[in-house]
């Protein structure tokens, strides 16, 4: 026996709406950043215990080294997409006026790829320092 409510699952499921259509993407999305955090988080906890007590110049040569700077980058990038995800699934459940809701997600977002972009750009600074020097 077909109810109403099964056939309605069954076209959303055909059409690809429905919890598996976007959550799955998400939440693999998740957990393939945490996995990723790990490595990032113990080599940053390290490079600030080495680089603790150095002088600028020193910290700002051992940053701008380009192995360094990468790593830099990418801890803090894949950390803050991670909180951008994360972010999104609290808005949405929790938010319940969709005008508003909207403007949440919009303005998170817009904030993440901004930090993202202020990231790559001081790291490149950094290599740009060493490399060229202080004079």
């Amino acid at each position: 026996m077909t109810t109403p409510f099964a056939a309605k699952d069954v076209f959303g499921r055909v059409k690809g709406l429905g919890p598996s259509h976007e959550g799955t993407k998400h939440w693999w999305l998740q957990r393939i950043t945490a996995i990723a955090l790990i490595p990032l988080v113990i080599w940053f906890i390290i490079s600030i215990i080495s680089v603790a007590g150095l002088e600028r110049e020193l910290a700002i040569a051992w940053f701008g080294h380009p192995f360094s700077a990468l790593a830099l980058v990418l801890v803090t990038c894949v950390g803050i997409f991670h909180a951008l995800l994360g972010i999104q699934v609290v808005i949405e459940d929790y938010i319940h006026l969709d005008w508003l809701r909207l403007t949440s997600l919009i303005l998170v977002r817009f904030i993440g790829y901004f930090l993202m972009g202020i990231s790559a750009i001081s790291a490149i600074v950094m290599v740009f320092i060493r490399f060229m020097g202080t004079n």
